[in-house]
């Protein structure tokens, strides 16, 4: 087994025309509370995400933060979390975090990349 390097994580909330405000505040809040960047709330599918959605970045040593966080205060919301390893097509189709119901991704947009290993 290869030890493999989590540099972050993603988590994309979505969401659609009726939960967008809630989606805003979530990812709103999330950005003031923890030292994480927020996209745009992006209003259309982009890459592999079917649904309307906003990416929040962060580092790995936040995760024990910010996914708890997420949990409780996503409500309805779907959240999709992944570790950024260097292999876009691993990290989203066999590694991912689902909050609420697994929606289908769309992996032909993902690079196959080799994941960088951790030096010893």
């Amino acid at each position: 087994m290869t030890d493999i390097r989590i540099r972050g994580y993603h988590a994309h909330v979505y969401f659609d025309e009726n939960s967008i405000g809630q989606a805003r505040e979530l990812c709103e809040t999330a950005a003031t509370r923890f030292a994480l960047k927020m996209g745009r709330l992006h209003q259309q599918a982009v890459g592999p995400h079917p649904d309307w959605s906003c990416q929040l970045a962060f580092r790995a040593a936040l995760f024990g933060d910010v996914v708890p966080w997420l949990m409780l205060n996503r409500g309805e919301l779907v959240i999709l979390v992944h570790p950024i390893t260097g292999n876009e097509l691993l990290d989203h189709r066999d590694r991912p975090l689902w909050m609420g119901a697994v929606r289908p991704l769309d992996l032909s947009t993902l690079a196959d990349g080799e994941a960088q290993s951790e030096e010893t």
